[in-house]
C-alpha cells in the first residue's frame, strides 16, 4: 500500500479538488493526479468521480476518506506524543456554528493563548452542521437542540430563550411581548428546514393547534435579519443571537416557553486530536 498515494488521495478529498490540494500540500497537480491514479489502479477501485473540472468522492472514496482521516490524525497524535514537551498548539481548527455569538469571546481568548492556531468559522443550520462534522469537514460544531448520538461528545454552553423579532416601528412602541397566538394574524418568516429554531417554533404551534401565517422561508440568519429589517413581518431567533442591530426589536413570547440549549459537539473518536482537545479543555475552563 502506497503511503504517498493515500496522502495524495486524502489531500484531494480534504480540500475538495486537485487544484486546491496542490496549493495546500505544495505538489504539482499532475503529481497528485498520478499518485491517486496509481492508488486506484493498484487496488482496482474508483475513488473520485470526475466531471469536467470538478471531482466528487465515490462511495468507496467516502469510506476511505473516513479511514485516512483517522490514519493521519493518529499519525499526528504519535508526533505530538514524541514531542510532548512542546507546549505550542498549532494547525487549523474548523468550526461550524449556527451563530458565532455563543463562542466568539471564548474563541478570541483561545487565539490569544494559542496564536499558532488558524481558525476557520462557518455558519449553517443544525442539520448541516452534523453532516459536516460526521463527514470530517468540520472539527467542532456549535448549535442548539442537537440530540445525543453515540458518536458524539458535547460541552453545554447554556440555554437561551427564543424571541420574536420585528423591525422597529412595525409594532407599537410600547409593546415588549407577543403571544404566539397573535402571530397567527401577522406575516411570519421562518428559517430554512433544518433550523432548530424553526423546528421548536413549529412544534409549539402544533401543540397549541395554532396555524402560523408563514409567508416566507429564508435561508440563513443574516438573510432573515435583512428581510425582517425591511418591515416585511416577524421572525424568530435565539435571544443570544439577537445581537446589535438598530433596525430590529425583540419581543418575549409571553404564552410559550421556548428555549434553545446551545452546545459544542465533536466526534468521540476525535476527542484526542491535539487541537480539538486543546480547544475543548480551554472552553470548559472558560465556562466554569
Amino acid at each position: 500500500m502506497s503511503y504517498r498515494g493515500l496522502k495524495a488521495f486524502h489531500s484531494v478529498a480534504l480540500y475538495g479538488g486537485f487544484s486546491r490540494a496542490s496549493e495546500r500540500v505544495f505538489l504539482t497537480q499532475p503529481a497528485l493526479s498520478e499518485q491517486v491514479r496509481r492508488l486506484e489502479q493498484a487496488h482496482d477501485v474508483l475513488l473520485f468521480r470526475r466531471e469536467k473540472k470538478r471531482v466528487f468522492l465515490t462511495e468507496a472514496g467516502t469510506q476511505l476518506f473516513h479511514l485516512t482521516t483517522r490514519l493521519f490524525e493518529v499519525e499526528q497524535e504519535i508526533t505530538d506524543y514524541l514531542v510532548e514537551k512542546r507546549t505550542t498548539v498549532e494547525g487549523e481548527l474548523r468550526i461550524i456554528v449556527d451563530s458565532a455569538t455563543h463562542i466568539s469571546s471564548v474563541l478570541s481568548r483561545f487565539r490569544q493563548q494559542f496564536p499558532e492556531v488558524f481558525v476557520t468559522l462557518k455558519t449553517s443550520n443544525t442539520e448541516d452542521m452534523l453532516e459536516q462534522l460526521r463527514a470530517y469537514r468540520a472539527d467542532l460544531a456549535i448549535g442548539g437542540g442537537i440530540g445525543p448520538g453515540a458518536d458524539l461528545k458535547r460541552l453545554d454552553l447554556g440555554a437561551t430563550a427564543i424571541v420574536a423579532v420585528a423591525a422597529k416601528g412595525y409594532l407599537p412602541a410600547k409593546r415588549r411581548r407577543l403571544r404566539l397566538s397573535e402571530l397567527c394574524a401577522m406575516p411570519v418568516m421562518l428559517r430554512e428546514k433544518g433550523s432548530k429554531t424553526r423546528e421548536l417554533v413549529e412544534r409549539e404551534a402544533r401543540r397549541r393547534q395554532l396555524t402560523l401565517n408563514v409567508v416566507m422561508e429564508v435561508e440563513g440568519r443574516e438573510a432573515m435579519r435583512e428581510i425582517i429589517g425591511t418591515g416585511a413581518g416577524v421572525g424568530f431567533v435565539s435571544e443570544a443571537e439577537f445581537g446589535n442591530d438598530d433596525r430590529l426589536r425583540k419581543y418575549d413570547i409571553s404564552d410559550a416557553r421556548l428555549t434553545m440549549q446551545e452546545s459544542l459537539f465533536y466526534l468521540s473518536q476525535r476527542s484526542e486530536v491535539r487541537i480539538i482537545k486543546s480547544f475543548i479543555e480551554f472552553a470548559a475552563g472558560e465556562l466554569e
